[in-house]
Parts: C-alpha cells; structure tokens; sequence
C-alpha cells in the first residue's frame, strides 16, 4: 500500500475530489427538484423525471467546464512552469491531461444519456396530460391559461403538437438533437481503434465540439422546465392541490403562474472557453511564423528527419511540437517528440511512417529535386512532458520502443553537450537506457549518438554513467545464425556498438532488481516513451521494487502521453 501510495496516492485524491463534486452536485440537485415546493405542480405531471432530467445537467455542467481544460496544452506547459519549485508529483499530474480529458468525456456521454431519456420521458407525459389521460389536477396543469407565452406549465399547448413535433421545433429540443448528435460522433470516433486507424476521421470530428459548446450554450434558453413563480395573493399549493376548479375564484387559491429558470450553462464555460480561444489565437499566431529547413534526411527504415530553425524557439530536453503541412491538409495537426537538444542552434523530429499524413509527407519530401526547401511547415510548440523532469533525478531508467526513442535521444545529446562543456548544474549520475525495437534497421540512426556517448564516456573515465541495453524483438533465422557466426568480435553486427544487442525482450524484474541493488538509496525516475501495454508493466514494477523506507530506493513511474 505504501508503494502504491508513492506512485498513485496524490491521482487517487484527484479523481476523489473530481468523482466527490459529481456525486455531490447529482444528489443536490436531485433533491432540489425532488423535494422542492416550486416544483410541485410541475413534478405531478412529470413524477420523479424531472429530478433524473436536471441532476444530470448539473453534472453536465460541471464536466463541461472541465473537458477543454486538459487540451489547452500552452496553459498546462504554463503551469508546468510554475510548478517547477513544487515536487515531481504534482507535476505528474499535468502528464496524465489526456487520461482525465478521456474520463471527462466519459462523465459527460453518461449524463448526457441519462438526460435524453428523461426528458424524452418528460415530453411524452406533457403529451399524454395535454391529452387529458391523466388525473383533473394534471388535466388543469395543462389548460392554464397563457399570459404572454411565459405563465403556462405544460409546453405543449395544441393537439397538433406532438412529441416529435416539440423535439424538432423548440429551441430546447433543436440544440438537444445536435448536442447530442454531436457528442455521439465525437465519442465513437475517439475510439482507440478509429483513432489509430483513421486518424482524419478522428481529428475532424472532434471538432464538432464547437457545435456542441454552442449548442449547450443556446440549450437552456429554452427554458423547458418551468417552476411556480409568486403571485399576488399568493397560491397556496397545500390549500390549493385537491381543488383546481376553484382556482381564480377564491383569494386563496389564484391562477398558479410558472416561468422557465434562468439559463446558467453559459456561466459554467465561459471561461474554459475563453482559454480555449486564448491557445487557439496563440497557435494561429505560431502557426504563421516562418519555418526554415536546415537539413533533411530519410533513412532507409522510412524514417524521416527534419531539421528545422524558428525565430525565437526555445526547448528543453523530451519536448514535443505539433507539426501542419498545408500541401496535405490545412487543419491537421500531429505531435512529435524532438530528437534535437536544447543546446543546439535548430530543432529536429524522425518521423516514421505510420498512417496517411505521414505517408504523405514523406512521398512530398522523397519527391523533392536535390536541394530545394521543404514543403511549408507550422509548427506549434514546444510543449512539456514527464521526460523534462529527467534531469530532476540522480538515477534515471529510460525505456524507448521502436520510434518511442526520440525524446530520451534529445536527453542522452544534452548530456552529452552538458559533459562537454562541464556543466555543474547536472545532478543525474546514473542513466539506464533500454531500445526495445523489432527491425534493425530501426538503430541506424541512433546507433550513431550511442557510438559518440559511447567514446565520450570512456574518454573522461566515466564508462559507468551510462548504461544502454538494446533489444531485437523481431529477427529470422539467417540473422541469427549470422549473430552466431560473430558473437566473438568486439563490436555488435547490428549497431557497431561495444554493448552487444540483445535478442527478445527485457526481463523487467531481473533489470529492476539491479537498479535497485546498484543504487540502494536513490530516487529512480523511470521513463517510458511507448506502447500502453508496456506501460502497464512498468507501472507495476515501479510498485513492486520501490521500497516505502524513505532512506531505500524508490521508482517513480512518468510516460510520455499525446
């Protein structure tokens, strides 16, 4: 419990706090509308429906205010900033903005599913006491008298208004249908499998939230939902309930007068939307300043790298930037992490071919005559993430699969500058580096940087400072029998490197185990750029070999997240 405490106590809070509003705000409401006096006569058409319509709104609301909040990726790179002096946990937090993004998501498709059916509930019960199928009191609900359309309970107000009619013809009802159209685009088309597959489909239906937002603003003018207002004298509902045709004929019991409530979803977004619209200026503004190439290559594994220059860029080390090609689309945006370091005068990306836009750019690129500049690019960043904390810790576990390399290439290339030049500043001591990657032409273009590290290391007696695994995941049976033949030389036959290459994949116990028993009494930072499922793992293990003895060795769990 401890070691689950050091790695997932303060996310824990969080989502305790966040799930603890939305139970609070259901259960208020719901009483609010349940018990409520001025919702009484309304309640005696509608019964318990009512409450299960507006509870959700409220929790609606909420999320709503929420859900941009996680995306608007300057003001999170802004707060990062800030949080510079608080402790690493916190900061974790910020990494895990898609995760919560994602469970907001989740929030609001449930309420939204739980209100469409009570309301749609409602409407066929306005329907049926508009018809007369219910009780007299219900009967007089429904045929009070109109004062200026604004006194009346029941919004239907003529037999050639149906429930479909009113759906498709109130206000309420219109933005309802889109809100809802919407939300179930975007949430089918965010699924993992449409995402990974089709990721057009994905990017351009999520912009539909802009209907949505719009739609939820206008929702509640509406006003479908109506509440006794005072009059004068006042209508006693207690005398008044058992004797609707006594109403307007003695003092006690007036005409009843209802009116919508005031709409108040607009005061929950206004400013989420106000941020949103801020980092939306802030990235056109990115967008159109002028991206230079200063070198393109593309390795023989369709891996391409662009190194690119920007007035005024400035990054630090496992940064990300979104990159926009207008000769391919003018609204798509893709992230990637930099391979460049902070100390160098441009920045770089290795883009591996992985989909449609992808695909795409480097088609343009291989197209290209011998020296001409690149297609026009936009670049939007950078951005932070876990891997900027690298430095933060004394010993550092850095895990890669397959393109997942890139961001521990940018730290392992600002050690190496920071070793040149003998910085002070640098705390890590100890850096573990494992490459999980299925081809081998996958380590032609980091080989090199390991082989320079490698030489560096050695010259300044520092051989132990970094120590580098690489894994072969995928091989046949000529190549290894050609591994065979060479196991005795003193270089690998894949990478050129000293550190042999290893063959299947790492036993994370065995390799955790030895960390541990290596730095007895250190921070670990373990940083995973790659697939989920690996993640899971070292997740676990970060757990499994932390000690919850503060003078003992602790992992603390960071993964790279887009």
């Amino acid at each position: 419990m401890g070691n689950w405490i050091i790695n997932h106590g303060l996310t824990a809070l969080i989502l305790v706090v966040w799930m603890g509003i939305n139970i609070f705000l259901f259960v208020y409401f719901y009483f609010f509308y349940d018990l409520g006096d001025q919702f009484i006569y309304t309640r005696h058409i509608l019964g318990s429906a009512l409450a299960w319509a507006r509870a959700p709104a409220a929790v609606l609301n909420f999320n709503c205010l929420l859900i941009l909040l996680p995306v608007c990726r300057n003001l999170l790179s802004l707060i990062r900033g800030s949080f510079m002096c608080c402790g690493r946990t916190m900061r974790k937090q910020l990494d895990k903005n898609i995760s919560f993004h994602k469970l907001v998501a989740y929030m609001i498709g449930l309420m939204t599913a739980v209100h469409t059916i009570a309301h749609l509930l409602n409407v066929e019960w306005y329907y049926n006491s508009f018809r007369g199928e219910y009780d007299a009191l219900s009967n007089a609900l429904s045929a009070l008298e109109d004062g200026e359309n604004t006194t009346y309970l029941n919004p239907i107000r003529s037999n050639s208004t149906t429930p479909t009619h009113l759906v498709f013809t109130t206000l309420a009802g219109i933005t309802g249908v889109i809100i809802t159209l919407s939300l179930i685009l975007i949430i089918t088309s965010s699924m993992e499998v449409i995402r990974r597959s089709y990721f057009e489909v994905f990017w351009y239906t999520h912009h539909l939230f802009v209907v949505f937002f719009i739609g939820l603003v206008i929702h509640g003018a509406g006003r479908i939902v109506r509440s006794q207002t005072t009059t004068s004298p006042p209508h006693n509902t207690s005398f008044c309930f058992d004797k609707p045709d006594q109403w307007g004929k003695i003092s006690e019991c007036p005409v009843p007068q209802f009116a919508g409530g005031f709409p108040q979803t607009w005061m929950w977004v206004i400013g989420p939307m106000f941020f949103y619209l801020c980092e939306r200026l802030l990235r056109f503004i990115r967008y159109v300043q002028k991206v230079t190439y200063r070198k393109i290559v593309i390795r023989p594994s369709k891996v391409l790298e662009l190194q690119l220059v920007k007035s005024g860029f400035k990054m630090d080390v496992g940064q990300y930037v979104f990159l926009n090609c207008p000769a391919i689309s003018p609204l798509e945006w893709h992230p990637f992490t930099m391979t460049s370091a902070p100390e160098e005068d441009f920045f770089s990306v290795h883009i591996r071919s992985a989909g449609d836009w992808t695909e795409k750019l480097i088609s343009i690129v291989e197209q290209l005559p011998e020296g001409a500049e690149g297609p026009k690019m936009g670049v939007d960043g950078p951005f932070g993430t876990a891997s900027e904390d690298v430095f933060d810790y004394e010993v550092s576990m850095l895990v890669g699969a397959g393109i997942g390399v890139t961001p521990f290439a940018s730290i392992l290339k600002s050690i190496w500058y920071k070793f040149k030049e003998s910085n002070p500043k640098l705390r890590t001591r100890k850096i573990y580096f494992y490459w999980l990657c299925r081809e081998t032409h996958a380590f032609e273009w980091f080989a090199d940087l390991l082989q320079v590290l490698e030489a560096e290391m050695e010259e300044r007696g520092m051989g132990n400072f970094l120590t580098y695994n690489l894994y072969l995941t995928g091989w046949d049976k000529s190549h290894a029998t050609h591994a065979m033949v060479h196991f005795d030389e003193d270089t690998d036959i894949v990478t050129g490197l000293k550190q042999k290459c290893h063959y299947g994949r790492p036993n994370w116990d065995k390799e955790f185990e030895q960390v541990r028993k290596e730095n007895p009494s250190s921070v670990v930072g373990t940083f995973l750029c790659g697939p989920a499922v690996l993640g899971k793992t070292l997740e676990k293990k970060c757990v499994k070999f932390s000690d919850v003895d503060p003078r003992k060795t602790k992992f603390y769990f960071n993964k790279e997240n887009f």
